[in-house]
């Protein structure tokens, strides 16, 4: 436990960015949220981490990351590119170049201004989609040279990252979390909240995963 720690939370207002922001608030005395504005596919997706955040009394900062959307058109930045899975080895429409390199060096950055040493982020190799960025040697890599570039010591935590998507709804459950992140958080690329369109390649990983736990956790 870093109950006499400060973390800062890369929050999207997902269902693995809310799982990692319970399990911050149990495990660091002081807890913020950054949610970043690239443009994203769904306006939806601030509006529902800002709720979650004033909710749960968290401090929210949200940054404006609207070069990415420029500089990276995917589907999670245009309406007019289909949400499709990688075929043949490619990478899904929803990959988003840098994406997670240019979020961490930010909230880096505002850890640093705000006093904190934990960066905590929702990736995960176990469920991800093939991004390169989820990948925990990219994750080690990019710890050690935000610590160099401004002579700090961060630490990045991923607790999803070596969990599916059932052991993800376990651990919401352990953290007391589970119906809450059930009912109010947003994964659904077509921006419904909750259980969401039940069609998209998001919808489908989370119900998935949840079937599953539920499955075990009936058989308990």
């Amino acid at each position: 436990m870093l109950k006499d720690e400060k973390a800062i939370v890369v929050f999207s207002g997902g269902q693995d960015s809310t799982t990692c922001l319970f399990w911050a608030l149990r495990t660091f005395k002081e807890v913020e949220v950054v949610t970043f504005n690239y443009n994203q596919r769904h306006s939806l997706e601030i509006e529902c981490a800002q709720i979650i955040a004033n909710e749960l009394d968290v401090k929210h900062h949200i940054l404006d990351m609207s070069l990415l959307n420029q500089l990276a058109p995917n589907a999670l930045t245009r309406l007019d590119i289909e949400v499709t899975e990688g075929a043949e080895g490619e990478l899904p429409s929803t990959f988003v170049p840098g994406r997670n390199l240019l979020f961490l060096t930010f909230a880096g950055i505002l850890a640093h201004q705000v006093g904190a040493k934990h960066l905590v982020t929702g990736v995960c190799e176990t469920d991800f989609s093939g991004y390169p960025d989820c990948r925990d040697v990219f994750i080690k890599s990019l710890n050690v040279t935000l610590n160099l570039s401004m002579d700090y010591q961060f630490v990045i935590h991923t607790p999803l990252m070596w969990i599916n998507k059932a052991e993800t709804w376990e651990l919401a459950d352990n953290l007391g979390a589970f119906e809450f992140i059930r009912e109010k958080t947003l994964t659904c690329y077509n921006g419904i909240i909750a259980d969401g369109c039940g069609e998209c390649p998001a919808c489908i990983l989370r119900q998935k995963g949840l079937d599953e736990y539920l499955k075990i956790r009936k058989e308990r």
